[in-house]
């Protein structure tokens, strides 16, 4: 069965464009909050420990490595002065279930932020929302104890499950950013969503250029959820 998204926005795709002026004062801000986090305790020579840890949308499912989100997040981070590596700790076809089920797995690396990307596949299955945030709240609460810095990032109900079912997990995601005060990006596939220009044949999956427009919009959050780890310090 082939789901398709509702069209968020309509813009065109295509590689990195120059960020605006207040994306760029958070990537100096992000750059230099990093500095100082480096001179008071972590190693200089070590970059900061990004992960991904999703589904085939952070895995880069259909794509060669260098066009997938990890490469292209990590290029992104580069060019805003942040040195950093992105650990793809994306799984296809996971859940958010099988998320919680493997984050001993995904935090052997020990990353300083971690970018939760679960919940599409839940969707796309049509789960019990409120299993969908019970497995959620649980790998953030995780996250927290352990201090590191998350952006959590939203998804969207395939709007063939009704307004009902679409309502109560569109929800999910807000509701539990605001629990726990962690960075937020709201859906994911902004911009990218229902566009074929953007999408590979499946109609789901971003392609080279999606992948692009996705990392363009998500960067600001990041950058963000970057600050409030130079903030608070190395986890520990």
């Amino acid at each position: 069965m082939r789901v398709s998204y509702s069209r968020v926005q309509d813009r065109p795709g295509g590689d990195l464009r120059p960020l605006r002026y207040g994306a760029a004062r958070r990537c100096v801000n992000a750059a230099f909050a990093l500095a100082l986090w480096l001179s008071a305790g972590a190693a200089a020579a070590d970059p900061l420990r990004v992960l991904a840890f999703g589904d085939s949308l952070t895995a880069g499912y259909g794509l060669p490595a260098a066009d997938g989100f990890p490469a292209r997040l990590e290029a992104a981070l580069a060019a805003a002065g942040v040195a950093a590596r992105v650990i793809d700790g994306g799984v296809s076809g996971d859940t958010t279930a099988g998320g919680l089920a493997r984050l001993d797995w995904a935090l052997a690396e020990d990353p300083d932020v971690v970018i939760v990307e679960l919940g599409g596949n839940d969707g796309l299955r049509g789960l019990d929302p409120a299993a969908t945030e019970a497995n959620l709240d649980a790998i953030l609460a995780r996250l927290g104890a352990e201090g590191r810095a998350v952006l959590l990032t939203g998804m969207r109900a395939p709007p063939n499950l009704g307004p009902e079912y679409g309502a109560a997990f569109d929800g999910v995601f807000p509701a539990l950013a605001r629990r726990h005060g962690v960075a937020f990006y709201p859906f994911f596939l902004d911009g990218v969503a229902a566009d074929p220009a953007l999408n590979q044949p499946d109609g789901i999956h971003p392609n080279a250029a999606g992948v692009a427009l996705v990392v363009e919009r998500l960067l600001p959050h990041l950058l963000r959820a970057i600050e409030r780890a130079a903030a608070d310090g190395p986890p520990g």
